[in-house]
């Protein structure tokens, strides 16, 4: 009896440490590729080359736009741009990512924006070409749009 005792321990004890090491592996989950480049257009506030990051947390990602072709024309505080960036989804209809986050960037300084939160599910690919970046600030709205697809392509949510 003992050593059936021994054996339904031992047999449990394996079966937790068998769950605790799933919960525990972290996700295998990645965005590609992490970063994409577009041309962006953005009316009289410039146009030019700009770069977005993806990052991805399970079914959170984030993106962040750095753009040295489009720069403030004032300086600007952290956290005074409202960002909302849309992007098409393939399978159809579109995700946005919004956030009031950006660095404090001097006058003639590279603009940066993020990293801007949003939802995704698995599969989704999603581009730049056809959404839009918009930004707000001082209550004025700035709308930027991609001028071609972004490169090397959009980015797919494992």
């Amino acid at each position: 009896m003992r050593g059936k005792r021994t054996a339904t321990g031992a047999a449990l004890v394996t079966g937790a440490l068998a769950i605790a090491g799933l919960v525990c592996a972290p996700a295998a989950l990645a965005v590609s590729p992490g970063s994409a480049t577009i041309n962006a257009d953005c009316g009289g506030f410039g146009s030019g080359e700009a770069t977005i990051t993806a990052t991805q947390d399970g079914t959170a990602a984030t993106m962040t736009i750095n753009s040295s072709a489009i720069t403030a024309p004032i300086g600007l505080s952290e956290d005074s741009i409202t960002s909302t960036l849309t992007l098409v989804n393939a399978a159809g209809g579109t995700t946005s990512f919004t956030a009031t986050e950006n660095p404090a960037i001097a006058a003639g300084d590279p603009v940066q924006v993020g990293p801007l939160p949003g939802v995704v599910a698995s599969g989704d690919s999603l581009e730049a070409y056809g959404g839009s970046l918009t930004m707000t600030v001082f209550g004025i709205t700035i709308t930027c749009t991609a001028t071609a697809p972004q490169s090397p392509g959009p980015f797919v949510f494992d």
